[in-house]
């Protein structure tokens, strides 16, 4: 009687593990793999992060639960994009969020046909640079925001002038090599220069060990002020950038907004919060099982001007009224 027992639960237990097994499958199966690929530093990179990662919990997206990110920063370094890229495909994600502008972008496609790309926020133009073929039909495997960080160029000169109406030499500061600040010099700034009567003297970086160098040259030079355009390589040294401004008391404006957290002067772009959040929509529709191809390319709908009031006043400027007016935000 016993032995007919133990035999009832063996095959009652038997039967409900075979019941069970679709549960437990579905428990076991693989947390989806999500690379993330930046051109900078975590440091330098930890706002756009941040709120990727707080777009991503608000959709019930959390690292470490149900989805696991793999991090991978370049640390301002091109000559390792491709390495990383190709890094992150080997590892087998199932999909790399790049956090960084063409060049980046264009290693992870190099790295990969297949698996799907989200644009975080670089300053490109995909359709131009090849990565996709409209704005509102990607067609391949790339697909995202871009925020317009070149093309707002011409906007960040004027509101430059009008905060410091004397000036007349703006130094421009770039990562030699790079095609958008190379687009931003040649066809972006000369016709808002040249209507601005301001004249822009163009100073290139090669590496973090030309910094020392390029400051020195500009110090004897002594431009008004300084635009700085927007790269992995000045993006990692924005500290320096910003110290260098404030020390030689020189107006600066930028393309990115933590320069004017750290001290920079102004900046108009993009509102980096909200399109950085917007990331987390296309990880959500990918992990669901949309195309990239089909996915349209979201470009920014809010902007924002923001004047660092405390440099104002270490460089003793004093800004317009009408410019006061139009800033969106102040840091005191």
């Amino acid at each position: 009687m016993l032995s007919k027992k133990i035999l009832l639960f063996a095959f009652l237990g038997a039967l409900l593990f075979a019941f069970s097994f679709p549960a437990v499958a579905q428990e076991l199966k693989k947390v989806p793999r999500i690379g993330y690929l930046s051109a900078r530093d975590p440091a330098s990179d930890s706002t756009r992060s941040k709120e990727i990662l707080l777009g991503l919990r608000e959709l019930g997206y959390v690292d470490g639960r149900n989805i696991s990110i793999v991090y991978r920063f370049a640390d301002g370094k091109r000559e390792r994009f491709t390495e990383l890229a190709t890094e992150l495909v080997r590892l087998h994600v199932d999909m790399i969020l790049v956090a960084g502008g063409e060049v980046l972008i264009r290693a992870a496609t190099n790295a990969t046909r297949t698996i799907p790309i989200v644009m975080s926020g670089g300053g490109v133009d995909p359709v131009k640079a090849g990565f996709a073929q409209s704005l509102a039909h990607p067609g391949g495997n790339v697909t995202g925001l871009t925020l317009l960080v070149i093309q707002l160029g011409d906007k960040r000169l004027e509101l430059l002038k009008e905060a410091v109406p004397r000036i007349r030499r703006v130094g421009f500061l770039y990562e030699a090599g790079n095609l958008g600040s190379m687009l931003e010099l040649k066809e972006v700034l000369p016709a808002s220069a040249h209507a601005l009567s301001l004249i822009i003297q163009p100073w290139e970086v090669r590496s973090a060990a030309d910094f020392d160098k390029v400051f020195a040259e500009l110090n004897k030079q002594r431009p008004d002020a300084l635009y700085v355009s927007t790269s992995a390589l000045l993006n990692t040294n924005q500290k320096g950038i910003v110290s260098f401004a404030l020390k030689h008391r020189l107006p600066s404006v930028y393309g990115r907004k933590e320069y004017v957290e750290d001290g920079g002067f102004l900046y108009y772009g993009a509102n980096v919060t909200e399109s950085y959040k917007r990331v987390a929509y296309y990880v959500d529709r990918i992990l669901k099982g949309a195309k990239p191809a089909d996915l349209p390319v979201e470009q920014p709908t809010k902007f924002e001007f923001i004047i660092n009031l405390k440099t104002a006043k270490q460089i003793s400027l004093t800004i317009p009224p009408n410019v006061l007016a139009r800033a969106d935000r102040f840091i005191k």
